[in-house]
């Protein structure tokens, strides 16, 4: 502060500009995962948002909505009308088959049918002739 003695004011130190902030990386959004269709072995560009808990299937009139709609998919045929959930529980991906036709399989060294397992980026799932890769957006 500079004192005016003169004037009996007080004035203010000119400051120098806070320096510009990186702009810090896009991180995902939490608790927002992705289900990334996997086609003769590649993935492809259709994805869905998974906002858990999160049911998986297709609509039905009857039974209502489902949060992920596979309905849409040719591969989806086989894929039960609320097939799987998707929780995150403690900081951890889970899937859970909700007593589906087909099961729920998850990529181990082959796929293995699963009633409840965790998630990892990266892991591919199969309800029923669907595949997926699952990823932390």
């Amino acid at each position: 502060m500079i004192d005016d003695q003169e004037e009996g004011v007080v004035q203010e130190e000119p400051q120098a500009a806070p320096e510009a902030a990186e702009a810090a990386p896009e991180q995902p959004a939490a608790g927002v995962a992705r289900l990334v269709l996997k086609r003769n072995g590649a993935e492809t560009d259709v994805e869905f948002e998974v906002h858990p808990p999160a049911v998986i299937g297709r609509f039905d009139p009857l039974v209502g909505p489902v949060d992920v709609d596979l309905g849409s998919l040719p591969e989806a045929s086989y894929v039960s009308r609320k097939h799987a959930k998707i929780t995150l529980e403690d900081g951890a991906w889970m899937i859970q088959d909700l007593g589906s036709s087909n099961g729920t399989f998850l990529l181990q060294d082959d796929f293995e049918k699963v009633e409840m397992a965790e998630l990892h980026d990266g892991a591919e799932i199969a309800l029923g002739n669907a595949r997926f890769v699952f990823h932390l957006s």
